[in-house]
């Protein structure tokens, strides 16, 4: 079998961008993403990750209760643990031998907190340095300005995890809809791409009109938060968003009910949040060649004309024999315009898949043609290999 060595100009390195459209609804206290629903399984009622939720790894897929992998360590003098056991936990509960535990599946989905006026928000503050890096783009970005202090006015801050959004979220993709009852009573899009996330149509409580164009929040792109301020009503419904009734607003975006009223339910409202990602996907291209003149000869047995196979020997009643002749004749697979006419025997195989191998000569990849590609002896031959990874 020949082995061909790639030249310096047979393989690229190169990226593909994606731009993977991503859709949470919320409603009844469930997170649905990309209008996913829960598929059970035969060991397990969700065979996957919950509503709303992504499998980090896609382990422990509909497996028994008693069948689960999980990871784990051996304490040993490497002292390596696990990031959630503190060093001082490790060094007293644990002994050299002792195996430390972990579990799967590791699961990840939006989360939308509200600040209340005045109260500790350990989030929005580690966020201080990022929101005024930004401020350059717009004033709503500044953490503390003429448009409110973000360490003490009420707002709601929405996490998005980077395993929906890859590196960045596309600007100008971002749309947060309000619905009550099934009807649209606002929106939020960041159209000028500059982070603002501006209200598309006028909204009003019956007495109080805001209107398009007002900002109800910024989105970070790069760290995957939206960080709502809008404090207007945009509706005359009322609902316990907070405490008691209240009329929605947008920084009541994605709650599920005040728990100070009793934790009730939010039974017509319900919020839907949409955007686009950006994933980097690497892309290694191969071109392997069959210059002309080259791979002319098969090794398939099938190949050899019929009357040339292996054959009985001699056969006892001890023993029984087969030999391979020592000269064989190579099957004409040619065609002829005319009947009943051998035509002219040309080397000729068909090229199936095409093998990659590592600089030791072991076999690491296996490109397989659709349908066998037919080389002569004449024919020249490129095929484009192509690897996401």
């Amino acid at each position: 079998m020949p082995y061909y060595k790639f030249g310096p100009d047979d393989i690229f390195y190169n990226k593909l961008e994606t731009r993977p459209s991503v859709n949470f609804k919320i409603y009844d206290r469930k997170v649905y993403y990309n209008n996913q629903g829960n598929v059970t399984g035969e060991f397990t009622s969700s065979v996957g990750a919950q509503n709303g939720y992504i499998s980090l790894y896609e382990l422990n897929v509909d497996r028994a209760s008693g069948q689960l992998i999980y990871p784990f360590i051996v304490k040993d003098g490497s002292l390596t643990s696990f990031s959630t056991i503190s060093t001082t936990k490790f060094n007293n509960d644990f002994v050299y031998g002792d195996k430390l535990t972990g579990s799967y599946p590791l699961m990840a989905s939006i989360s939308s907190d509200r600040s209340c006026q005045g109260c500790d928000r350990l989030h929005v503050n580690a966020l201080r340095n990022a929101l005024n890096f930004y401020k350059v783009l717009s004033d709503a970005y500044s953490y503390s300005s003429s448009l409110g202090d973000k360490s003490d006015q009420e707002l709601r801050l929405i996490s998005i995890p980077s395993i929906f959004y890859g590196s960045e979220i596309k600007k100008g993709t971002v749309s947060l809809k309000f619905y009550v009852t099934g009807v649209l009573q606002g929106e939020l899009k960041d159209s000028l791409k500059n982070g603002e996330l501006k209200q598309v149509l006028s909204s009003s409580d019956g007495s109080t009109v805001t209107p398009t164009g007002s900002v109800g929040g910024v989105v970070l792109y790069n760290e995957g938060f939206i960080l709502l301020t809008g404090s207007w009503p945009i509706s005359n419904h009322v609902e316990p968003y907070v405490s008691g009734d209240s009329k929605p607003r947008w920084i009541d975006f994605g709650s599920t009910g005040s728990a100070g009223s009793g934790g009730e339910n939010l039974p017509a409202t319900s919020f839907d949040m949409s955007f686009s990602g950006t994933t980097n996907i690497p892309v290694l291209t191969m071109f392997a060649h069959a210059r002309e003149g080259q791979l002319n000869h098969s090794n398939n047995p099938t190949s050899i004309s019929r009357d040339n196979r292996l054959y009985l020997l001699n056969q006892t009643s001890a023993s029984t024999q087969y030999s391979e002749p020592t000269s064989v004749t190579i099957k004409n697979i040619g065609s002829s315009s005319f009947q009943n006419t051998i035509p002219t025997y040309e080397k000729t195989v068909f090229i199936s898949q095409i093998g990659i191998y590592d600089e030791d000569k072991n076999l690491i990849a296996v490109a397989k043609l659709a349908n066998p590609v037919r080389k002569r002896n004449q024919d020249d031959f490129t095929f484009k290999l192509k690897l996401d990874f």
